[in-house]
C-alpha cells in the first residue's frame, strides 16, 4: 500500500513540476511553438510546390533512362490544358528495369506538378529536423550558457528573424537564378539579422543565433552545405566585428569590412568545393552589396528597436554615458560628493571588467547611475557632508538605516521613470545585495543585543551578473579606502582583499559567476588605480598650513619676494 502511495506521490510531484515549469515559462514556450508552427507551414507549402513524387525528385528521371523502381499512381488525375493525358489510380507509370518512354515521363511530370502529390517523406524529414533545431535552441539559450537571464523579448525577436531567413531560403530555392548554392546566399539577409542581435543582445547571443541561422538555411535549402557554411561564417564574422564599434559611424566601416569578407568567403568555398568562377561577375558584387546594405540598414532599424525593446546596446549605453544627461547633471548639482563617488566607481568597474572580459561599457554606465537614489536625501550620506554636521548623529539607528536603505528603492523607481535598460536597473538594485549595514547594526547592537541583522540589511538580491558584482566591489572598495590611513599600494592590496573576502563569506558573489582568478584580477586593477589616485605629492618650498595664523603685512616673512607670492597663489589654486 505504501509503495502505491509513493508511486502516486511521485507522479503527482512530476506533473506538479511540469505545471510549474509551464506556468513560469509559458511565454517562451508560446514563442517557440508559434515559430515551429510557422516554419512547419513553410515546409508544407514547399513540399506542395516542389516537383517531387514518391519521395524522389523529377530531375532524377529522364527519357530513355532505365527505371530503378516501379512507381504506381496513388490518385487518379484527369486531363487538363497543360497535360492532356489522364492517369488512373493504381496505374504503373514506370516499371523497374524498363526504359522510360516520353509518354511515361510526361505522366511523371504531371504527377510532380499536381498538388495532390505531396512528398510526405521530405516533409516529415524537415519537421523532425525543425524539432531538433528547436531542442538545440532551448539548450543554447539558457542562463547557464549565456551567463545571464534570457528575456522574452530577445527570444521573440530571434524567432521572428529565424522564420524570415527560413522563408527567404525556402522560396529562393524556387527561383532558377538562386537554385545554385553559390547564388542562394544573395537573397538571405543573415548578416542584417546577426548584426541586430549582436548589437542589441551581445556577442554570445549573436554567436549562438548565427549557428541556429545556418542550421535553418541548411534545412530550408534541402540540406545544401555551401549556403549553410557561408551563412555561418558571415554571421560569426559580423558578430565579432560589431563588438569593436563604439560610434554609429563605425557601422559604415563595419559594413565595408563585411562586404570584403563576403567575397573572401565565397571565393574560399568555390575553391573548396571545386566550383567554377563563371558567375563571379554576378555573384561577387551581389553578395558584397547584400553585406554592405545590411550594415547600413541596421542603423535605421536599430533606433526604433532599442526604444521598443529597451535594451542595453552599445549605442544606447554610449548615449546614457553622456555626462550632460539631465539626471547626471542633477546628481552633480544636488549631491556632488555622490557624483564624484560614482565617477570613481565607474573608472574602477570599467577597468576591472576589461581585465576579466566582461561588458566594460555596461559596468561603467551602471556605476554612473547606481546611486541616483541618493538625490532625494543627499544630506544623509557622508560623501555629501563636507562642511556640515553628520545628520545621523541625533537619529536612532533604525531610522538612519531606513533612510540609507531607501536609496536603493528610490534609485530603481527613478530608473524605471527614465526607462533605463533592465541591466542598468539590475545593477542599481543589486549593488549592495542583501548585505548588512554594519555601522548602524553595531550601533543598534550596543543598545539591544537581540537586534535582528535582517532589519539592518539592504533589501536587494546579490548580484546575478559579473558586471553587477564588479560594480558592488568597486563601490565598497572606493568608499572604504577613503578612510584608510597612509594608503600605500601594499596597504591597499591587503585592505581590498579583506573587503572582497567579506563579500565572498557573506554570499554576495555566489550568483555572479566570478571565479577566484577573476577576483584576483579585479583586486589588482583596483589596487593599481587607487594607488595612483592616492599617491603622495612633493611639498612646495614655503608651503604653509592653510589653518595656520599669520599676517604677511605685519612682519610675516614667509613671502618676501614676488616669486614667493606667485608660488603662494599656485599652491592655493591647487
Amino acid at each position: 500500500m505504501s509503495k502505491e502511495k509513493n508511486e502516486e506521490k511521485g507522479i503527482s510531484v512530476f506533473f506538479s513540476s511540469i505545471g510549474h515549469f509551464i506556468t513560469k515559462n509559458w511565454r517562451f514556450i508560446l514563442a517557440f511553438f508559434l515559430t515551429f508552427v510557422v516554419a512547419t507551414a513553410i515546409v508544407w507549402y514547399d513540399a506542395n510546390t516542389t516537383e517531387t513524387l514518391a519521395s524522389f525528385a523529377i530531375e532524377e528521371y529522364e527519357v530513355g533512362q532505365v527505371a530503378d523502381k516501379t512507381i504506381y499512381a496513388t490518385k487518379s488525375l484527369p486531363e487538363d490544358m497543360q497535360y492532356p493525358v489522364a492517369i488512373e489510380k493504381g496505374e504503373k507509370v514506370i516499371r523497374k528495369g524498363f526504359p522510360i518512354t516520353e509518354e511515361e515521363y510526361f505522366k511523371l511530370q504531371k504527377m510532380a506538378d499536381s498538388p495532390l502529390y505531396v512528398d510526405y517523406r521530405a516533409f516529415c524529414d524537415k519537421v523532425l529536423y525543425l524539432i531538433l533545431v528547436a531542442v538545440l535552441w532551448i539548450v543554447l539559450f539558457n542562463p547557464v550558457l549565456l551567463r545571464r537571464k534570457v528575456e522574452v523579448k530577445e527570444v521573440i525577436l530571434e524567432c521572428v528573424l529565424f522564420v524570415l531567413v527560413f522563408f527567404a531560403t525556402s522560396f529562393g530555392m524556387k527561383n532558377a537564378i538562386f537554385q545554385n548554392p553559390f547564388t542562394l546566399p544573395i537573397i538571405i539577409p543573415s548578416v542584417f539579422y546577426a548584426l541586430l542581435v549582436a548589437i542589441i543582445f551581445g556577442q554570445t547571443s549573436a554567436l549562438f543565433f548565427s549557428f541556429l541561422l545556418s542550421l535553418g538555411v541548411l534545412g530550408a535549402s534541402s540540406f545544401q552545405i555551401v549556403p549553410a557554411l557561408y551563412t555561418l561564417a558571415l554571421c560569426v564574422s559580423a558578430a565579432r566585428i560589431v563588438m569593436k564599434i563604439e560610434r554609429r559611424i563605425d557601422m559604415v566601416f563595419a559594413s565595408i569590412m563585411q562586404a570584403v569578407l563576403s567575397i573572401v568567403f565565397i571565393i574560399f568555398f568555390k575553391v573548396m568545393f571545386n566550383s567554377d568562377f563563371n558567375d563571379a561577375v554576378f555573384v561577387f558584387p551581389a553578395l558584397a552589396f547584400n553585406s554592405f546594405l545590411s550594415g547600413i540598414l541596421v542603423l535605421g532599424f536599430l533606433t526604433p528597436l532599442e526604444s521598443i525593446m529597451n535594451t542595453a546596446s552599445v549605442f544606447r549605453l554610449m548615449d546614457l554615458s553622456d555626462q550632460n544627461a539631465p539626471v547626471l547633471r542633477k546628481l552633480l548639482l544636488t549631491a556632488s560628493g555622490t557624483h564624484q563617488h560614482c565617477m570613481m566607481v565607474a573608472q574602477l568597474a570599467e577597468n576591472a571588467c576589461k581585465e576579466i572580459g566582461a561588458n566594460a561599457l555596461l559596468a561603467r554606465v551602471g556605476a554612473y547611475y547606481h546611486d541616483i537614489g541618493k538625490m532625494e536625501h543627499p544630506e544623509y550620506f557622508t560623501e555629501n557632508n563636507i562642511d556640515t554636521a553628520n545628520k545621523h548623529t541625533d537619529l536612532n539607528p533604525s531610522l538612519s538605516v531606513s533612510v540609507i536603505k531607501s536609496h536603493i528603492k528610490l534609485g530603481v523607481e527613478k530608473a524605471h521613470q527614465l526607462r533605463l535598460p533592465q541591466q542598468i536597473i539590475d545593477i542599481i538594485a543589486e549593488h549592495h545585495g542583501n548585505s548588512v549595514i554594519s555601522y548602524f547594526y553595531m550601533k543598534a547592537k550596543e543598545k539591544d543585543e537581540n537586534v535582528s541583522p535582517e532589519d539592518y540589511s539592504y533589501p536587494g538580491n546579490p548580484p546575478a551578473s559579473k558586471e553587477s558584482a564588479v560594480v558592488m566591489l568597486a563601490d565598497v572598495c572606493e568608499a572604504a579606502c577613503k578612510s584608510l590611513e597612509k594608503p600605500t599600494a601594499q596597504r591597499l592590496e591587503k585592505f581590498i582583499q579583506e573587503l572582497i573576502n567579506a563579500k565572498i563569506e557573506s554570499g554576495q558573489l555566489d550568483n555572479s559567476a566570478l571565479t577566484f582568478g577573476e577576483l584576483t584580477k579585479i583586486r589588482d586593477t583596483f589596487v593599481r588605480i587607487l594607488a595612483a589616485y592616492y599617491h603622495g605629492r612633493i611639498k612646495y618650498q614655503n608651503q604653509r598650513d592653510p589653518d595656520a595664523t599669520g599676517d604677511t603685512e605685519n612682519g610675516d616673512k614667509s613671502f618676501t619676494s614676488e616669486k614667493d607670492k606667485s608660488l603662494s597663489s599656485e599652491v592655493r589654486g591647487k
